[in-house]
């Protein structure tokens, strides 16, 4: 498949380089051929040591069905303010987020002193009435918010937060294999596992303000991001030399990159790649579902990543504990006494 650079004018940096990300072809793998996951395992192991994004390929996933994420992206992000802040983020990380709400406190990478321009709408995995989360009241679980008076909005919603989370638990034995584990290592890590949609909105403003980010530079939280590639770019990658590069656009792919809590997980083998969107001068819409690991088991240095001369740099955690300080971390309504409400 030919690699065609995406042009658009974006506000903060036009100086920026574009590059090719390396290109996954699942089609082998879920045809079955003999050594197509041990041929990505090899693959992939070598793009999350070396730059922690990857683009896919025949990855499974209907265009069509990404078409219609993002046209109910759309129809809810237009709504009018007042129904929009009827569904605001509630203390479970659910709901919609509006503009300047955000802001990365806790970044490496980048100084931020300005709030991200972005409006985002959070859906999580709906866990049943009778789990131990749910009954104990526990952050994190709750259960979905939806807007009213927009028919199929959440059945689009359900079904390509299902299609998504599918594809990414499909392709942990090839996590394991580049990992140098038995294929089925992290399956039980998964068995309740906790997905989150980020619906995200960046609206188009012509002249950002001094430091202004759609969404400043970050690594994302969990096992692993998928992110179609939108209409319009804005993404920004940070390599490991610490420069800022822009990826080519490759037709109905899907980005997979690597979130932090696989990264501590790993013993930084495999990396949380840092990466920002810039403030398009365009609406442009977003729809990367988020797979991780089960929110409360303890998790320790996997045994492929350490060794007597590379001890483990990060004790044991649950991603329910890594994810709250995130969440506090970049997100004002969650304050050091508490939630409150955006």
């Amino acid at each position: 498949m030919s690699l065609v650079e995406i042009e658009v004018t974006i506000g903060n940096d036009d100086c920026v380089e574009t590059r090719e990300l390396p290109l996954m072809d699942l089609a082998p793998y879920y045809a079955g051929e003999p050594g197509a996951k041990e041929a990505l395992a090899i693959e992939l192991r070598n793009a999350a040591e070396e730059i922690g994004f990857l683009a896919l390929i025949n990855h499974g996933v209907d265009w069509s069905l990404i078409e219609s994420a993002v046209a109910e992206n759309k129809r809810f992000h237009a709504l009018p303010d007042e129904e929009k802040m009827k569904i605001a983020v509630d203390q479970n990380q659910r709901g919609y987020i509006k503009p300047k709400a955000t802001m990365i406190k806790h970044s490496t990478y980048h100084e931020h002193t300005t709030m991200d321009y972005n409006e985002t709408t959070v859906f999580a995995t709906d866990f049943p009435p009778d789990h131990p989360g749910i009954q104990a009241g526990k952050q994190f679980y709750g259960v979905n918010q939806w807007p009213e008076n927009l028919p199929g909005f959440r059945e689009t919603v359900e079904t390509y937060m299902a299609a998504m989370e599918a594809m990414g638990k499909s392709l942990l034995p090839i996590w394991a294999l580049a990992l140098e584990l038995p294929e089925d290592y992290f399956e039980p890590f998964f068995e309740h596992h906790y997905t989150y949609y980020r619906m995200a909105h960046y609206p188009p403003r012509e002249a950002p303000e001094e430091n202004e980010y759609a969404l400043g530079a970050h690594a994302d939280t969990g096992f692993m991001t998928l992110l179609p590639a939108p209409d319009v770019w804005g993404l920004e990658i940070m390599d490991k030399n610490g420069i800022w590069f822009r990826p080519k656009k490759v037709e109905n792919v899907i980005h997979i990159n690597i979130g932090q809590f696989l990264e501590r997980w790993s013993n930084e083998r495999f990396m949380a790649t840092p990466h920002r969107v810039l403030v398009p001068t365009e609406d442009r819409y977003t729809t990367p579902v988020f797979v991780n690991p089960d929110l409360n088991p303890v998790v320790e240095c996997l045994p492929s990543c350490t060794s007597p001369d590379n001890p483990p740099k990060y004790g044991p955690e649950s991603y329910w504990d890594f994810f709250k300080w995130y969440m506090t971390n970049s997100y004002p309504h969650y304050g050091g006494d508490g939630f409150h409400a955006a």
